[in-house]
Protein backbone atom coordinates (compact mmCIF):
# COMPACT_ATOMS: atom_id res chain seq x y z
CA UNK A 1 0.00 0.00 0.00
CA UNK A 2 1.34 3.31 -1.10
CA UNK A 3 1.81 5.84 1.46
CA UNK A 4 -0.98 9.27 0.64
CA UNK A 5 0.81 11.96 -0.14
CA UNK A 6 0.83 15.70 1.03
CA UNK A 7 0.83 17.25 4.68
CA UNK A 8 -2.35 15.79 5.27
CA UNK A 9 -1.56 12.08 6.17
CA UNK A 10 1.02 14.18 8.88
CA UNK A 11 -1.60 16.30 9.66
CA UNK A 12 -4.14 12.98 10.73
CA UNK A 13 -1.31 11.33 12.34
CA UNK A 14 -0.52 14.11 14.38
CA UNK A 15 -4.02 14.51 15.80
CA UNK A 16 -4.85 10.74 15.96
CA UNK A 17 -1.37 10.58 18.16
CA UNK A 18 -2.41 13.01 20.14
CA UNK A 19 -6.75 12.08 20.68
CA UNK A 20 -4.82 8.31 21.33
CA UNK A 21 -2.60 9.80 24.12
CA UNK A 22 -5.73 11.85 25.51
CA UNK A 23 -8.48 9.01 25.61
CA UNK A 24 -5.82 6.50 27.00
CA UNK A 25 -4.83 9.05 29.69
CA UNK A 26 -8.68 9.67 31.00
CA UNK A 27 -9.71 6.19 30.72
CA UNK A 28 -6.51 4.80 32.91
CA UNK A 29 -6.62 7.42 35.27
CA UNK A 30 -10.54 6.97 35.82
CA UNK A 31 -9.44 3.04 36.12
CA UNK A 32 -7.12 3.55 38.71
CA UNK A 33 -7.96 6.39 40.05
CA UNK A 34 -11.57 5.42 41.05
CA UNK A 35 -10.75 2.70 43.13
CA UNK A 36 -8.35 4.60 45.24
CA UNK A 37 -9.67 7.84 45.41
CA UNK A 38 -13.44 7.34 45.95
CA UNK A 39 -13.03 4.25 47.79
CA UNK A 40 -10.35 5.59 50.12
CA UNK A 41 -10.13 8.77 50.69
CA UNK A 42 -12.62 12.29 50.76
CA UNK A 43 -10.18 15.03 50.58
CA UNK A 44 -11.46 18.16 51.83
CA UNK A 45 -9.50 20.70 49.09
CA UNK A 46 -7.42 20.87 46.52
CA UNK A 47 -6.82 19.04 43.23
CA UNK A 48 -7.52 15.93 44.58
CA UNK A 49 -10.99 16.94 46.13
CA UNK A 50 -11.83 18.15 42.55
CA UNK A 51 -11.04 14.52 40.90
CA UNK A 52 -13.03 13.24 43.59
CA UNK A 53 -15.78 15.09 42.85
CA UNK A 54 -15.93 14.95 38.75
CA UNK A 55 -15.63 11.23 38.86
CA UNK A 56 -17.94 10.56 41.13
CA UNK A 57 -20.16 14.19 40.13
CA UNK A 58 -23.23 14.26 37.39
CA UNK A 59 -20.66 14.35 34.48
CA UNK A 60 -19.23 11.09 35.02
CA UNK A 61 -22.40 9.21 35.91
CA UNK A 62 -23.76 10.70 32.34
CA UNK A 63 -21.06 8.39 30.83
CA UNK A 64 -21.31 5.82 32.48
CA UNK A 65 -25.07 6.09 31.94
CA UNK A 66 -24.02 6.28 28.21
CA UNK A 67 -21.97 3.37 28.58
CA UNK A 68 -24.50 1.30 30.05
CA UNK A 69 -26.90 2.26 27.74
CA UNK A 70 -25.53 1.84 24.21
CA UNK A 71 -22.48 -0.24 25.42
CA UNK A 72 -18.93 -0.28 24.07
CA UNK A 73 -21.00 1.49 20.68
CA UNK A 74 -20.53 4.67 22.74
CA UNK A 75 -17.08 4.51 22.98
CA UNK A 76 -16.29 5.18 19.37
CA UNK A 77 -19.33 7.68 18.60
CA UNK A 78 -18.23 10.10 21.87
CA UNK A 79 -15.14 10.74 19.77
CA UNK A 80 -17.97 12.97 17.27
CA UNK A 81 -19.56 14.37 20.01
CA UNK A 82 -18.84 17.90 22.07
CA UNK A 83 -18.62 17.42 25.74
CA UNK A 84 -18.99 13.64 26.05
CA UNK A 85 -15.82 12.32 24.61
CA UNK A 86 -13.95 12.69 27.70
CA UNK A 87 -16.90 11.92 29.92
CA UNK A 88 -17.22 8.40 28.10
CA UNK A 89 -13.39 7.31 28.62
CA UNK A 90 -13.59 8.16 31.91
CA UNK A 91 -16.72 6.36 32.18
CA UNK A 92 -15.45 3.26 30.72
CA UNK A 93 -12.45 3.59 33.12
CA UNK A 94 -14.64 3.79 36.19
CA UNK A 95 -16.91 0.68 35.36
CA UNK A 96 -13.76 -1.05 34.40
CA UNK A 97 -14.50 -1.60 30.87
CA UNK A 98 -11.85 -4.16 29.87
CA UNK A 99 -9.09 -2.89 28.08
CA UNK A 100 -9.25 -4.59 25.09
CA UNK A 101 -13.07 -3.86 24.06
CA UNK A 102 -12.22 -0.37 25.22
CA UNK A 103 -8.81 -0.03 22.98
CA UNK A 104 -10.35 -1.83 19.70
CA UNK A 105 -13.66 0.75 20.61
CA UNK A 106 -11.68 3.92 20.73
CA UNK A 107 -9.65 3.34 18.21
CA UNK A 108 -12.03 3.97 15.29
CA UNK A 109 -13.03 6.98 17.15
CA UNK A 110 -9.53 8.61 17.28
CA UNK A 111 -9.40 8.30 13.57
CA UNK A 112 -12.78 9.79 12.99
CA UNK A 113 -11.74 12.49 15.30
CA UNK A 114 -8.42 12.95 13.52
CA UNK A 115 -10.10 13.44 9.96
CA UNK A 116 -12.83 16.11 11.33
CA UNK A 117 -10.52 18.15 13.10
CA UNK A 118 -7.82 17.26 10.08
CA UNK A 119 -10.58 18.51 7.10
CA UNK A 120 -12.95 20.82 9.47
CA UNK A 121 -9.78 22.53 12.02
CA UNK A 122 -7.11 23.08 9.02
CA UNK A 123 -10.07 24.69 6.90
CA UNK A 124 -10.66 26.73 10.23
CA UNK A 125 -6.88 27.41 10.08
CA UNK A 126 -6.71 28.66 6.93
CA UNK A 127 -10.08 30.45 7.25
CA UNK A 128 -8.36 32.73 10.00
CA UNK A 129 -5.42 32.80 8.33
CA UNK A 130 -7.24 34.23 5.07
CA UNK A 131 -9.13 36.59 7.02
CA UNK A 132 -6.14 38.44 8.60
CA UNK A 133 -6.39 36.83 12.27
CA UNK A 134 -2.41 36.56 12.17
CA UNK A 135 -1.80 40.33 11.77
CA UNK A 136 -1.76 42.32 15.39
CA UNK A 137 -5.55 43.63 15.04
CA UNK A 138 -6.47 40.11 13.76
CA UNK A 139 -5.17 38.77 17.17
CA UNK A 140 -7.07 41.18 18.76
CA UNK A 141 -10.00 41.17 17.41
CA UNK A 142 -10.12 37.12 17.73
CA UNK A 143 -9.29 36.81 21.81
CA UNK A 144 -12.06 39.74 22.16
CA UNK A 145 -14.35 37.46 20.44
CA UNK A 146 -13.44 34.24 22.25
CA UNK A 147 -13.62 36.27 25.94
CA UNK A 148 -16.83 37.57 24.70
CA UNK A 149 -18.43 34.14 24.24
CA UNK A 150 -16.47 32.91 27.37
CA UNK A 151 -18.29 35.45 29.16
CA UNK A 152 -21.81 35.01 27.55
CA UNK A 153 -21.32 31.23 28.59
CA UNK A 154 -20.20 32.19 32.35
CA UNK A 155 -22.80 34.36 32.77
CA UNK A 156 -25.52 31.64 31.19
CA UNK A 157 -24.06 28.99 33.40
CA UNK A 158 -23.95 31.22 36.32
CA UNK A 159 -27.63 32.64 36.07
CA UNK A 160 -28.83 28.26 35.55
CA UNK A 161 -27.14 27.59 38.38
CA UNK A 162 -28.69 30.02 40.49
CA UNK A 163 -31.95 29.18 39.26
CA UNK A 164 -31.59 25.54 40.08
CA UNK A 165 -30.26 26.40 43.85
CA UNK A 166 -33.20 28.55 44.66
CA UNK A 167 -35.74 27.45 46.84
Amino acid sequence: MERPDGPAFEVWLFFFVVVFLRAQATYWIARVVTSQVLSHTHPQSGWRARVHAWLSGDSTRRGIDLLRRWGVVAVPISFLTVGLQTVVNAGAGVIRMPFLRYLLAMLPGCAAWALVWTTVGMTAFYAAVGAGLTTGWGLVAAAAAIVLVAAGVAVVRRRARTRSSAP
